[in-house]
């Protein structure tokens, strides 16, 4: 473990002013939960940086980590040099994972997360984080969505995107024919898919038979997804009650696996 003293230290240059900061080649692992789950990924970590109890905690993950360096420093000085309150006490940085291939992520899967134009990362990471823990077995984004390993994605799937397959269709020249293309390749490897719409004439989820192979699709909060879209696929809807008008899009995603799981293939 190396003691940081100096919020200048060019050792820790790494999680300098990390608000609003993004990186092509990084991402940022924020808090002890989501620092565990990293190190039990398969992404290499670079470093950690942490107070000294967090430090003590991760000890036995990073126990002959040799390539990963350990930074420790109080608490206090950790938010002057990230620039913020860190008050989790523990940060990492870890290689940028690459997006998984279609075809790679098809092999073997039933349940498929399908995601057009979210482009909030905080939204993003809860529907990460409700795929993994409901039997998702990938997630796949459209070229609009917003980045899956931006920090705040990652910390509000609490880790969950790490250990989950993510696919990203093109994002040019045509993002939505790219789109399009990614959904007929899923349609041919036998996926049902179903468009998850608040509309009144959309399917009730509880009336519909659970197919082998299903793919759930959302939309952006807000706008949902597109007229193109919801016209290809069976409309369906969860039941809505005392006038509310639908869930939030992470809790769409929860609520319609959490009814796939419990339903009979």
């Amino acid at each position: 473990m190396i003691a940081i003293l100096d919020p200048l230290d060019p050792r820790v240059d790494a999680y300098r002013a990390l608000r609003g900061r993004e990186s092509t080649d990084v991402l940022w692992a924020e808090g002890p939960t989501v620092v565990e789950r990293l190190l039990r990924s398969r992404h290499r970590t670079r470093s950690v940086l942490a107070t000294p109890a967090l430090a003590d905690r991760l000890a036995p993950l990073l126990a002959g980590r040799d390539d990963v360096a350990v930074f420790v420093a109080a608490r206090e000085l950790i938010a002057e040099i990230v620039g913020f309150d860190l008050h989790r006490g523990a940060i990492a940085v870890a290689d940028r994972p690459a997006p998984t291939p279609l075809d790679e992520a098809l092999v073997g899967a039933r349940r498929l997360v399908l995601v057009e134009g979210v482009n909030d990362g905080e939204n993003l990471g809860a529907i990460g984080r409700s795929a993994r823990g409901l039997g998702a077995d990938a997630l796949v984004l459209d070229g609009t969505c917003a980045d899956p390993y931006y920090r705040r994605s990652v910390r509000v799937s609490m880790g969950e995107l790490l250990h989950l397959p993510v696919v990203r269709s093109g994002a040019s020249p045509d993002v939505r024919q790219a789109w399009h293309d990614t959904l007929d390749r899923i349609v041919d490897a036998g996926f049902d898919v179903w468009a998850l719409t608040p509309h009144e004439s959309a399917e009730p989820i509880g009336a519909l038979r659970v197919p082998h192979r299903l793919a759930v699709l959302v939309g952006a909060e807000g706008p949902g997804l597109s007229a193109a879209t919801l016209e290809r696929f069976t409309n369906v809807r969860i039941p809505m009650h005392h006038g509310v008008d639908s869930l939030n899009v992470g809790h769409t995603v929860a609520a319609t696996l959490a009814v796939v799981q419990s339903s009979p293939a």
